[in-house]
């Protein structure tokens, strides 16, 4: 995943536009116009992100560890995916192969009680069926037998090769399957232990930044501080699409206030206005950490990064100059670029941004203005 908010403009501008048609005569001064204002925030996100490295280390040796966390939880995932997957494929496999073997089974029966038949004429059944001077439309009714005999002991035995065959390739795939499977199970094991090392080293450093504050009023005074940064930030994103030649496509959103799905269920524990620092504008969601967060509604992610105040925080655009954004991910689980539609898994509740309870931070904006996320998802 791209770090740092410097990574904001060339992602932001360059992936928001719609996929691009049949080439325009005005292309390349649409691109050249999306370079340099790419260029213009790339600076101001710079200058942002120089401001707050330089005030607060220990913030950015924080971001260090929760960017380090996210990335080992969403390969755990992925792995844990990849886990589940060849375990679909070793039981397909195990049931193809029962299915082949009793298929060959059967071929065996038959292509036995057919050389049964074949033995009970005898080993030249023609020779003594000349040797007889039978009648001859019953010799012609015989030998069409034994050419028929002859012809589906041929094709049982052409069956068995197919399917001694196909029982080896499965064979070697299930081979595959569990040597891959073993792979699998180290890996998670030491992926495991550096989570829980990352964990504590983690759990360690918020203890130390929250040990910085004297006062609640301290506390409250920095959290303020990281408000008004990420204010700034989000600002710049919306001045930056609406500069945009073409603008993120519309995807109705309008039409659905009031009906959104919420983007994960859980206790809500604080609300519009009411939370304090970087929660003020939005609602804070307590859930079980690694609940999947869903997208409330179709749009294109425009931002997947950590910021101070939020942790791992993912902006998306639904056009229409409306954003949701959801912070405090424990990972990602969509990049800068990806289409989404309503429903999908963005990411992971988590408590990254130094917080110690897992939740997620969920914040609507139309025209770049924070407004009550509540007057758009359904109420329950």
């Amino acid at each position: 995943m791209a770090r740092g908010v410097a990574t904001l403009g060339v992602l932001l501008l360059a992936l928001c536009l719609v996929p691009p048609l049949a080439a325009q005569p005005s292309e390349r001064a649409a691109r050249e116009r999306l370079d340099a204002i790419g260029e213009e925030i790339q600076g101001l996100s710079r200058r942002l992100s120089t401001t707050r490295e330089a005030r607060d280390d220990a913030g950015r040796e924080l971001r260090e560890v929760e960017t380090a966390l996210a990335e080992t939880h969403r390969r755990l995932d992925a792995l844990q995916a990849e886990r589940r997957g060849l375990t679909d494929e070793i039981d397909a496999l195990e049931s193809r192969r029962n299915g082949l073997e009793a298929e060959r089974a059967d071929q065996v029966e038959a292509l036995n009680a057919q050389l049964d038949a074949l033995y009970r004429l005898g080993l030249t059944p023609q020779l003594k069926l000349l040797l007889n001077q039978d009648d001859p439309a019953r010799l012609d009714r015989l030998q069409h037998y034994l050419n028929r005999l002859a012809k589906a002991r041929n094709e049982r035995l052409d069956e068995l090769a197919r399917l001694d065959s196909a029982l080896a390739d499965n064979r070697r795939a299930l081979e595959a399957r569990g040597t891959r499977l073993d792979a699998l199970a180290e890996e998670l094991a030491s992926r495991s232990a550096d989570l829980a090392e990352q964990m504590q080293g983690r759990a360690q450093l918020v203890a130390e930044l929250d040990s910085r504050y004297a006062t609640e009023q301290a506390r409250l005074e920095d959290l303020n501080q990281d408000r008004a940064h990420a204010e700034r930030v989000l600002r710049e994103v919306q001045e930056a699409l609406a500069r945009l030649q073409r603008p993120p496509p519309s995807t109705a959103i309008e039409q659905t206030q009031g009906e959104l799905p919420w983007p994960v269920q859980g206790q809500v524990a604080s609300r519009f206005r009411r939370g304090d620092g970087v929660h003020r504008n939005g609602m804070l969601i307590r859930a079980a950490e690694g609940t999947p967060v869903r997208a409330v509604h179709g749009g294109r992610v425009v931002f997947a990064d950590w910021m101070r105040g939020f942790g791992n925080l993912l902006i998306v655009d639904h056009g229409d100059q409306v954003m949701t954004l959801h912070a405090h991910l424990q990972h990602f689980g969509v990049e800068v670029g990806q289409a989404v539609s309503r429903g999908d898994t963005l990411g992971a509740v988590g408590a990254s941004g130094g917080h110690d309870t897992p939740a997620l931070y969920f914040e609507v904006r139309r025209g770049g203005e924070p407004i009550d996320p509540q007057s758009w998802i359904a109420s329950r």
